[in-house]
This record gives structure tokens, sequence and C-alpha cells, in this order.
């Protein structure tokens, strides 16, 4: 029995505003047929194409998140991490339009990371839908700066130096799949554990980082091709110039990854990222378990006791001005990008789908074309809200 399923999906292409059906066979978009369509002018900021007669949805490539912690109250860095929920994590993340993703582990034991690595290869083993959608492992840390506020919430005593012998156990452990890491390059020995990781096929990422420029320039050098959540896990006072933000948007190698759930960041440095970086520019959800959670007051391993808003911004309970994570999916990012007028909300969806595709070189990249993987999301937009109506893996639909 074949793992793909033929269909055939129609709707209005989310960037041409052409309506469209796509033909997928073997997992692949093999036709794109276009269609007439009826719609007045394109209304440029809501990207609602007029009054299109039938209702038919947006047509766009799936959502592929590099920064996911948790979901609807399961934690990858959960001691007691079993593939059974990994599983469950990943159903539920392709009902919100994601089809890649990588499940990302924070500062820890080492025991505990190889245990959780182990965990997440063994659900890919045991399920290949789970296998199909990640894409790879996010290790965030133990490599980071041991600074305060750089830190952010990963536990200090877990933090140290880069050990490549130490990351290898734990690539084995992953069965090859970590694919991402974050570190600060700081650190005396950074360079070479650097060029070990770029050498050995892992994209290096820097975030949590109290790095001056000079570090930044040689890690980038050795390297390092991307900022891990830019603008947060960074100290809460910086030199005006240099600084750890300058550096990394002036290095035209590094990518840019970017929390835009309209709480981790102002809409004037979301502004400054996609000018300065352009195509490079991306977003990530870097979600907790509390996400997708209601509203409340929880208690919680990492950040402690802390209030979920009925907005969506999850704060620390005794500090309501302090985050105490992100809870929300790259979805609200492409809605506070757009419904700000910060980008149209093609970009913002290319933002959130081929664009990190295309920086950890994924075929999903290549987005809605003939020979793409039939990685497609079907959604509708108000000009407020992004809504996902239907994710389609591989061809195969899931309501």
């Amino acid at each position: 029995m074949s793992e793909y399923n033929d269909a055939a999906v129609e709707g209005i292409h989310y960037r041409t505003g052409e309506r469209i059906k796509l033909i997928c066979k073997d997992g692949k978009i093999s036709e794109i047929k276009v269609l007439p369509i009826t719609h007045e002018k394109c209304n440029e900021r809501s990207h609602s194409f007029g009054e299109i007669k039938e209702e038919l949805p947006l047509i766009g490539p799936g959502l592929v998140d590099l920064q996911i912690n948790g979901f609807q109250g399961y934690d990858f860095n959960n001691r007691h991490l079993t593939p059974e929920t990994v599983k469950s994590v990943t159903r539920l993340l392709r009902q919100q339009g994601v089809t890649s993703y990588y499940p990302t582990l924070i500062t820890e034991s080492p025991e505990h990371i190889e245990r959780a690595l182990r965990t997440i290869a063994a659900a890919c083993a045991e399920d290949l839908e789970v296998a199909s959608m990640i894409s790879g492992i996010h290790v965030e840390g133990p490599y980071i700066s041991p600074k305060d506020g750089a830190r952010g919430a990963h536990a200090l005593k877990w933090v140290r130096k880069p050990d490549f012998e130490e990351f290898t156990q734990w690539q084995q452990a992953a069965e090859g799949r970590i694919k991402l890491i974050t570190l600060s390059p700081e650190w005396e020995n950074a360079e070479v554990f650097i060029c070990q990781c770029v050498a050995a096929g892992i994209t290096v990422s820097i975030g949590h980082t109290s790095a001056s420029s000079s570090q930044i320039k040689a890690a980038v050098a050795a390297g390092a091709s991307m900022s891990t959540h830019f603008g947060n896990g960074i100290q809460a006072e910086l030199p005006r110039h240099p600084n750890v933000l300058w550096a990394q948007l002036a290095a035209e190698e590094l990518s840019c990854c970017l929390i835009a759930d309209g709480f981790h960041l102002p809409e004037e440095v979301l502004k400054v990222a996609l000018k300065v970086k352009g195509d490079q520019a991306l977003l990530v959800s870097d979600a907790v378990a509390l996400c997708g959670m209601p509203p409340g007051y929880y208690d919680t391993p990492v950040g402690g006791k802390v209030i979920l808003t009925p907005e969506g911004r999850l704060h620390l309970a005794e500090s309501p001005e302090l985050l105490a994570g992100s809870a929300q999916l790259l979805t609200r990012g492409i809605e506070h990008l757009t419904r700000s007028g910060i980008c149209r909300l093609e970009r913002a969806w290319d933002m959130a789908s081929v664009i990190p595709s295309s920086m950890m070189g994924l075929s999903s990249a290549r987005g809605i074309e003939v020979g793409a993987p039939a990685d497609v999301l079907l959604a509708s937009w108000d000009g407020e809200q992004f809504k996902v109506l239907r994710t389609y893996k591989a061809g195969k639909c899931s309501e």
C-alpha cells in the first residue's frame, strides 16, 4: 500500500490570485491547472482578491517550523517524553497547517538530552508519517551564554562550553536527525566547534548570546548561517554600538529567525529585520507546551508560575512584564505581519514555509510548482484572521 495519496485541490493561488487546481500524485504536485476566476480589484492589504463568487480557499505551501518546544500540553523537554507524545504533537501540528517541523530540545543534562533524542528517533522509526514531518531536530543549547538575560529561561547549571565529542554522542542517539544547533560564539572554542558542525552537515545558529561583534564575525567566518529568535535571548541592556543586534543584522551570511507573535518583538524591529534581511528573514514559533491551551494560571517546570492571557500572551505570574515563552504558532506570525501592514500576506506565508525550507535545504523550498512535494495548505484570510482549513502532507489530507 502506498504511503502517498493522490489528490486534486482547488482554490486561489496565495501569490498570483489565480484560481488553480493542483493534481497531486505519488506525494508530489504533478500538474497545476489555471482555471477561470471572477474577482474585483485585489485588496492590497488583506489579499482577499475582492469578492470571489465561489467560497474558494487560498492555496499555498505547508508551514515549516524550525523551533517548537511543545504544543497543547505536550513538551519535548519533559523528562518523561515518550514516542507516543511525539506522535501526538505531530498529528496536532499537522492540523494547524504544519507540514515539516524541528522538535526543539533546550539546555539540560547530557543524559536528559540524549534520552529525548532517542525518543524522538524512536517515534520516527515507528511511524513513517511522523518521520516525514520531522525534518530534523533542533538542539537549542546547552552551549549558550551563561549570563543572565542572554541565557533566558535555560538552567544555568547545565550551560557549558561546546563539546563536539558530546555532540557526536547525541547525534548517534538521534540517528543523525540533529540538523540545527543554537549556540553562543562567546566560548573560546566556538569557532572550531562550528567548523566541525558545518562539516557534519549541521546548520549552526547564533542565539542566547552576549558575544562581541568580533566573536560573531568569527562565528560567521567559521560557518554559522542563522540567528535564533533574533532580538530575544539577549541581555536587557546593551551598548548603543557595537552590540549583538547590529553585528547579526550586518552579517549578510546570517538568515534571521523572528518570533512575530505581537509580543516578542515590537513592529519597528520586525520592519527593520525584514528590510535588512530580505529573503533571509523567516518566522519561527518557538512555541512552548502551553501553546494551544486555554487561558489561565499554570505552574510549569521551566518558567514556574505563569499566566496565559486571552490574547495569547504568556508571562510570569509575579512579573507580568516578563514573557514566559511563546504560546502561538506560525499562523499568528502570518496574521501579525499582514494585519499590521509590515508585509503582504504572500511574503508572510513564504517566511513561514518556503524560506525556512530553503535555509534548511528541504525540497519543500520549491513551494507550489510542478514536481514539488505536495505539502499544501488551504487557508482563509479575512484581513484579520489567518485560518487553516486543510493540510496536505505528500498529498494526504488532514482535516
